[in-house]
């Protein structure tokens, strides 16, 4: 029974939402403190056993391709000047176990297209979906990613990772409808695409963590382009549901949109909060503008 070892990064949106930020640096490049936010997705994709990273890029995204590859010039600068920590920093930030794949999306056809674009690399294999827009944070607990491939080694099936969200906020976020009401774990029935409050069948959001079959890719690949000529993900998993079980799983920890401006401050100040080099001096200033 193959585990998860393959995680898909699609990194080629346009960041529209941060520009001028975004205008010629990847808004995966974008830190929270002193990390961008596609480390932390890698970092516990990592954490979650997976050696292989296959990033789906776009133009002007080689800025990541530059952030995980050996920096020798770098590298050789920090050992002269004998700065031994920041040279592990450095070279810690993909372990040389793990692979980094990258590919090339033409075109901006929407996430399923984005997903679809891996399966030369993953073939048959189950492997987990990471947008890196998402920053979960499993607040010193197991990391989100890693709760999830525990549930799909036990159970060998595809797994959503969900958490509720308010009513009027469905028309956000692909919502799950399942067999039962509540519960930390439950088979899926039904998926749709950002409905209407009045029409959501429940309010458990999918959020940017999945763990996928092979079988995803029949159904993509099946898939007739809807508007603006894009693959739906969520369409591709409703029609998984036809022939095999899939999992929502209400992960443990707390997720921060960072594809918002207000998530992305919240996350900096959450984790700013806790950051073992500035957080009591950062939390000493909070307090002050409070005062």
């Amino acid at each position: 029974m193959k585990k998860v070892t393959k995680a898909v990064f699609p990194v080629a949106g346009l960041g529209s939402r941060f520009l001028p930020a975004t205008k010629a640096s990847p808004k995966e490049m974008m830190p929270i403190v002193d990390k961008p936010l596609i480390q932390y997705a890698v970092e516990e994709a990592v954490a979650a056993g997976v050696t292989d990273l296959v990033f789906i890029t776009g133009r002007s995204k080689r800025a990541i391709e530059d952030h995980f590859d050996k920096a020798y010039e770098l590298e050789t600068e920090l050992e002269v000047r004998g700065k031994t920590e920041l040279l592990k920093i450095v070279r810690d930030t993909v372990p040389s176990h793990v692979n980094c794949i990258y590919i090339r999306q033409a075109e901006a056809l929407g996430l399923g297209h984005a997903v679809l674009c891996a399966a030369p690399v993953v073939g048959d294999d189950p492997f987990a979906v990471l947008l890196a827009d998402d920053l979960l944070d499993s607040q010193g607990e197991t990391p989100v990613l890693k709760q999830m491939t525990d549930v799909y080694n036990y159970h060998r099936c595809s797994v959503l990772g969900v958490m509720n969200v308010a009513q009027e906020q469905t028309r956000q976020y692909g919502i799950v409808s399942t067999e039962r009401d509540s519960g930390e774990l439950q088979r899926v029935t039904g998926i749709v695409e950002k409905p209407k409050p009045e029409e959501a069948p429940s309010t458990q959001a999918v959020i940017g963590r999945y763990i996928l079959t092979g079988r995803i890719f029949d159904h993509l690949r099946q898939l007739k382009p809807g508007a603006g000529g894009e693959l739906q993900l969520t369409d591709a998993i409703a029609s998984l549901l036809q022939e095999e079980a899939v999992l929502a799983y209400q992960f443990k920890g707390v997720r921060y949109d960072c594809g918002s401006k207000l998530g992305y401050l919240q996350a900096t100040v959450e984790l700013g909060l806790r950051h073992p080099e500035v957080g009591a001096e950062f939390a000493a200033f909070l307090a002050s503008r409070q005062a």
